[in-house]
């Protein structure tokens, strides 16, 4: 069996995507515990503020979980470019939450976010390469 560099690079990007998916639902839900969070809150000085950090990050979770499901049952993950895209615009908009409300943001939601966003987008813009590939190759053939 022969693999070419094409082959190899698409099975790496995508278990890189799932081991992103895997951290990014289990981090976020992990958040709900001080024990367990990967992510420092610090809930005794900012309070309910920070509570709404830690929601933001369930139904990011959730949200994840939908999108990955709809990917699934349509078999297209093209999608995973604009979440790959909105999950790094994610890092701005903890900064400006952060900025707005007087609350210490943990630096680790920077990068857990580029991460998670650039996998993201990598696998998106592969399916895409691969839906487009397959597309040429029906034409080629004369089905239409």
């Amino acid at each position: 069996m022969s693999f070419n560099k094409y082959t190899l690079l698409k099975i790496l990007v995508e278990l890189n995507f799932y081991c992103a998916v895997v951290l990014l639902v289990s981090l976020s839900f992990l958040c709900f515990s001080d024990e367990y969070s990967l992510f420092v809150f610090n809930e005794d000085l900012y309070g309910a503020l920070d509570n709404n950090l830690r929601m933001i990050m369930i139904y990011l979770a959730l949200t994840e979980c939908v999108i990955l499901f709809y990917c699934m049952i349509t078999k297209s993950f093209r999608l995973m470019m604009p979440v790959g895209f909105f999950l790094i615009l994610m890092i701005g908009s903890m900064e400006f939450y952060g900025e707005i409300n007087t609350v210490a943001i943990d630096n680790q939601f920077t990068m857990f976010f580029m991460y998670t966003g650039i996998s993201h987008l990598l696998y998106g813009v592969l399916a895409d390469i691969d839906k487009r590939m397959a597309s040429n190759k029906e034409d080629n053939m004369g089905i239409s």
